[in-house]
């Protein structure tokens, strides 16, 4: 009885006197900082500033030791006295090159992403078809004219243009519902790479905020709030290649900023057929705050896109010398994209610790696309391109109050609760048979859509000595109407569903340098809303069961590894081909897999990093050997090293790899792997900067996308099914001249 005496007179003393440190962060220019990481290296307890610079730190007590870390700023140490307990305190974060020196592990479910940030931060994004690829494990690859969303690789999925990630910019969806060419299909080209700030993401269905398409994960971009300077770059190289950028900071006062970016990007590619691609890219982003109460951005930006393409040809064709290999069998193939996009961010500090965030969206968005992949087998006359078509106004918005400051007993307890919405309404969303981008000759599908997601989530956290529990309960609920416009009588047909999405996240973190994690999750993936009608609501909202253990260590100052195992069962692979107009379920699926990662400071001036990934993929209501998932890779890896040195010399070299991997259920056709080295180099002279960017350094012979396909040529009579690809690019060099101002 004595010694629970004893222990009770500890704890009664110990939260006597921890009291609470509360304050803001700001650069050296008076700028809020959001997502400062602030630990207290006595206690291990942590938290993080939020989008006005403010913090909240539960259990502190006179003399314990906080840190505060942002990547891109000098960490700064506090030593608690008791005069900093008594009011909020204010701390500044000079800024710094970038090191792993700033890096923290603190207790979050996407932690990785935030030690992956660095990669961005020191090697910035050059291309928006670079966007993706710098989340560990992802590979893409282009294969309609450059306008086309890419395809997407990630954790044993073909994912097709975004079937089962989901990715979003600023809190707007980028992906698709019942789109024309495929469901979830995500065109991240409105995005300037010179406008981001950071990458968030997050591997598997474990996280509160995430619903429709996160089954292997999710990327949330976000873009800069302010710039710091002006600047105009142009950009010319082979293939007719030329791209010019401008920024230019409108005004800046002490507590609203504005800025204007555009791109524009032109280009023939490598190909025989000049693919005539051109973008064009405007936004304009308004910033207003109000330290520790309020900030609001207000973004617009226009896309717009079109371009030739010469499409996936048969391996075959190349072997006989009918074509090149950048040749082409149908060269009228390509199309052409818009998007309109109105953004708003609110957040709103209601009490210390208490945040209330809103975000809405409006977005117009037009697509056409023409393809052919079988070629004459369909119509030997006529050939067998296709037209894909929609009109769409896509809306919404969510609204998440955060509470970071609360407990529970004698554990600490934060939460989030969000309510939000989408809405699509997609009109003449079609189909059809065409000749040479100008004859309909038929329409296979034709109608208007109208989708509604509404969805609610809680998200709590619990702290218990070195240990986080996470809990999560999400809820979704979707209605499809679908109008059959090719029916002679008015065809309007409609389903309803719900998910409910629970998960379970745990967090070890005996040390500011260690961290053990297990995560357990249930996602899903919705199914395009002509397959919902066409089979009277079965297998809707197809469920992701996933399981993540692994660990992130920082066993030296300067060196970050991190690996995890994971598998994820999903319940069907069902999904709308939107190439053929048809419904093709694939049943059960199971993969087991296994991520490694490293990242190393070497220097001040040299940065390292790879990744590695294997994943063992596999139908499980298939016969054996017949099991294979076409198209999904067993293993993949990228990594490379960034210089920056004071005398204004910077650049990196990278490389992505990919393994061989079936491309049909048996494995009796192979898509075959590569290795593709890019690199960089650059030369600040004064507010001048001097780069050159090289793709593919080895000039590999490679193929950017491929699939198992059956097709017929104009001199064949008999269909036949092999690889279809598109070429990588070859040895593909080009300059830079930017001026800042």
């Amino acid at each position: 009885m004595k010694y629970i005496i004893s222990i009770l007179a500890f704890l009664a003393i110990h939260y006597t006197f921890a009291q609470t440190l509360k304050g803001n962060v700001f650069d050296t220019e008076g700028v809020p900082l959001e997502d400062v990481g602030i630990f207290n290296k006595t206690n291990g307890q942590h938290s993080h500033t939020d989008s006005a610079g403010s913090f909240v730190l539960s259990r502190t007590k006179v003399s314990d030791t906080i840190y505060f870390s942002r990547l891109g700023h000098a960490t700064q140490t506090l030593v608690v006295s008791p005069s900093t307990l008594e009011n909020p305190i204010t701390v500044t974060l000079p800024q710094a090159s970038i090191s792993l020196d700033q890096v923290v592990l603190v207790s979050k479910v996407d932690a990785l992403s935030k030690i992956v940030d660095i990669d961005v931060q020191a090697n910035p994004v050059k291309s928006s078809q670079e966007i993706l690829r710098k989340v560990p494990g992802l590979i893409i690859g282009q294969h309609a004219g450059g306008g086309k969303a890419e395809q997407i690789f990630l954790r044993g999925f073909d994912v097709d243009h975004g079937t089962d990630v989901a990715i979003s910019v600023d809190g707007m969806p980028v992906n698709m519902v019942s789109h024309a060419h495929g469901q979830g299909y995500a065109d991240l080209h409105f995005v300037i790479p010179e406008t981001l700030e950071n990458i968030n993401f997050g591997k598997g269905p474990y996280y509160a905020n995430q619903g429709d398409f996160n089954t292997a994960g999710f990327v949330d971009l976000r873009l800069r709030k302010h710039i710091d300077n002006s600047f105009v770059s142009a950009e010319s190289g082979q293939f007719g290649t030329r791209r010019f950028v401008g920024m230019f900071d409108l005004f800046e006062k002490y507590n609203s900023s504005a800025y204007l970016a555009s791109e524009l990007y032109l280009t023939d590619g490598p190909f025989e057929s000049p693919q005539n691609f051109n973008r064009l890219n405007l936004l304009g982003r308004y910033h207003f705050s109000l330290s520790g109460e309020q900030e609001l951005s207000l973004t617009a930006s226009h896309f717009q896109s079109k371009w030739d393409a010469s499409g996936q040809i048969p391996q075959r064709a190349v072997d006989q010398g009918i074509i090149g290999r950048f040749g082409a069998i149908d060269d009228t193939e390509g199309g052409q994209t818009s998007r309109t996009n109105v953004v708003v961010n609110h957040s709103k500090q209601l009490n210390a610790g208490q945040v209330l965030e809103t975000d809405a969206f409006l977005s117009r968005y037009d697509f056409e696309l023409f393809s052919n992949f079988t070629f004459f087998l369909e119509d030997p006359e006529n050939g067998d391109q296709i037209r894909q078509f929609e009109d769409r106004l896509v809306l919404g918005a969510r609204t998440v109050f955060k509470n970071e400051r609360g407990r529970l007993g004698n554990l600490d307890f934060s939460y989030n609760a969000g309510v939000g919405f989408r809405y699509d309404n997609v009109d003449d969303n079609q189909l059809s048979r065409t000749l040479n981008r100008q004859t309909i000759l038929g329409r296979l599908a034709f109608g208007d859509i109208d989708q509604v997601n509404a969805h609610g989530f809680l998200d709590a956290d619990f702290k218990s000595g070195d240990f986080s529990f996470n809990p999560v309960l999400r809820l979704d609920y979707f209605k499809f109407d679908y109008v059959n416009k090719l029916s002679e009588l008015y065809d309007n047909q409609s389903e309803e569903k719900v998910a409910f999405s629970p998960k379970f996240n745990t967090i070890y973190s005996p040390t500011a340098n260690t961290q053990f994690f297990l995560k357990t999750g249930i996602g899903f993936h919705s199914n395009d809303a002509r397959v919902v009608v066409a089979n009277n609501g079965q297998e809707i909202l197809p469920a992701a069961y996933g399981v993540d253990l692994g660990t992130l260590l920082k066993p030296a100052n300067r060196l970050v590894l991190n690996a995890t195992l994971w598998t994820l069962f999903l319940n069907q692979e069902f999904v709308y081909v939107g190439d053929a107009g048809i419904v093709e379920p694939s049943g059960k699926t199971r993969r087991l897999g296994i991520e490694v990662g490293a990242r190393y400071q070497a220097t001040d001036w040299l940065y390292l990093y790879t990744d590695a990934n294997y994943t063992h993929a596999r139908s499980i209501e298939a016969v054996d050997g017949e099991d294979f998932i076409p198209l999904a890779p067993d293993l993949t890896t990228v990594g490379g090293l960034v210089i920056d040195c004071e005398n204004g010399l910077s650049g990196g070299i990278n490389y992505r790899y990919i393994d061989d991997r079936p491309a049909n259920e048996d494995n009796s056709i192979v898509a075959e792997g590569y290795f593709v080295a890019d690199a960089n180099l650059n030369y600040n002279l004064g507010n001048w900067t001097l780069g050159l960017v090289v793709e593919n350094l080895f000039d590999t012979e490679w193929n950017e996308t491929q699939f198992a396909t059956e097709s017929r040529l104009f001199n064949e009579t008999e269909a036949v099914e092999e690889i279809h690809f598109t070429p990588g690019v070859p040895f593909y060099i080009r300059g830079k001249l930017s001026v800042r101002f």
